[in-house]
């Protein structure tokens, strides 16, 4: 499941103004325009005037309040059918030159969605300081995804910063990828877990002073608070990741494959796992991710033939479409989805995961959410009726209906809780 890129440098950047923040800055907006400035502009996804901007550390990132556009999590009501959620994630997200951060985040408000953003920690890490990453089992500076430049930081943080204001999830996909044996993370202790982490971590924290950009506008989040959740590379080193992420305050997990069912907990933690859909034109199903599509069609090539590009994109739309409908119709399990902005096989499976966006985040009872969003959900019902919820198996509807199979009266939720009765009832 590698993410193979490397982050693109860019071509001439503007110099942005974000009075509100930090004064103008170099690379704060990520323009592209050509010919240098014209004049001080508002850094895209810069907090409005007047909004309370508190600086963290370097000024990377900031304290500027409650994340925009995020609906309380409501408890489900006895008798009501579960909406159906989908995550949409991206593995190592980063901007470079093709540009598919930006054009998904544009896909995702078109079609009334939020997403989960799995940063690398190296993509805010320019090349000339790769020997402040310390990978465990490797040597300083190693990192089997390359590291980045000044361009391609303030590219990636310009769509981080803009993601997190639309409402979006920003989590870790952690640092060097590595994968398989000799050091990949699969062979992690608990411990260097916790240093990886902690190092992506200081990455996000730092990327003003190690980039040089010390008056770009900062992220408008803390990040110590906003990092809930990760997927590990190649879905490797899933267990002591998880023991790692529980002592460190995670909420969640999407390391795993699972089946299309209602998720559980593992060590504290949301078993929010990759699942299995059909694959059409095969007896056996399918991880819901683009690499594993492209590793069951072309191999390890990533640019298979061409002729054969339309086709594959095809078996992919449509297994996760079938996925969504098996679901939808049946027990309303989460539908997670991982991705990698990447143009494999002539970027078929971009187009794919375009469409499937398109076709089932304006349903009716549909929700596109990020991890976040599931994690608040989930924490806001009442345990007996995800336990409930748990006994559907995969597709399967319950056979007196949704009205008559969530009737009974669940426990009154705690107090404060959205969806609460109020007081003397």
């Amino acid at each position: 499941m590698a993410a193979t890129h490397r982050i693109a440098a860019g071509t001439a950047i503007a110099a942005v103004c974000a009075a509100s923040l930090a004064g103008c800055a170099t690379g704060a907006g990520g323009s592209h325009a050509g010919g240098g400035a014209h004049g001080p502009q508002k850094a895209k996804g810069a907090p409005a005037p007047g909004q309370v901007v508190r600086l963290i550390g370097d000024g990377s990132t900031a304290y500027t309040g409650a994340q925009p556009h995020l609906a309380r999590p409501e408890r489900l009501k006895p008798g009501r059918k579960p909406p159906q959620f989908v995550v949409f994630s991206w593995d190592g997200a980063g901007e470079d030159s093709q540009k598919l951060f930006s054009h998904f985040r544009k896909v995702a408000k078109e079609n009334n969605a939020t997403m989960t953003y799995f940063l690398s920690g190296v993509y805010l890490l320019p090349e000339e300081k790769r020997e402040l990453y310390r990978p465990p089992q490797h040597s300083p500076g190693r990192s089997d995804i390359g590291f980045n430049d000044e361009q391609g930081i303030a590219d990636t943080v310009s769509q981080l910063r803009q993601a997190w204001l639309e409402g979006n999830e920003i989590g870790t996909h952690f640092n060097g990828h590595f994968c398989g044996s000799g050091g990949g993370v699969g062979e992690w202790t608990v411990q260097e877990w916790k240093d990886e982490i902690a190092q992506a971590k200081q990455f996000v924290k730092t990327w003003r002073t190690n980039a040089g950009l010390k008056n770009a506008a900062p992220l408008p989040f803390d990040y110590d608070k906003e990092l809930i959740g990760a997927r590990t590379p190649c879905l490797e080193g899933q267990e002591n990741f998880i023991r790692a992420a529980a002592e460190m305050g995670f909420r969640y997990d999407s390391s795993g494959v699972n089946n299309q069912v209602w998720p559980t907990k593992k060590q504290g933690l949301w078993d929010l796992s990759m699942q299995l859909v059909p694959f059409p034109g095969h007896t056996f199903e399918q991880l819901t991710m683009d690499y594993n599509f492209m590793v069951n069609q072309s191999g390890t090539s990533t640019q298979g033939d061409p002729a054969k590009h339309a086709y594959w994109g095809a078996q992919m739309r449509d297994g996760l479409l079938q996925g969504f409908r098996r679901a939808y119709e049946g027990n309303r399990a989460p539908l997670i989805i991982g991705n990698h902005f990447e143009s494999w096989n002539g970027g078929t499976y971009m187009r794919a995961v375009e469409e499937v966006i398109e076709r089932v985040c304006t349903k009716d009872e549909v929700r596109c959410v990020s991890f976040r969003q599931l994690v608040d959900w989930l924490d806001a019902q009442d345990p007996r009726t995800l336990k409930k919820l748990r006994t559907l198996g995969v597709g399967e509807a319950p056979k007196q209906g949704w009205a008559s199979f969530l009737s009974a009266g669940p426990a009154p939720a705690p107090k404060g809780v959205p969806g609460a009765p109020p007081a003397g009832r």
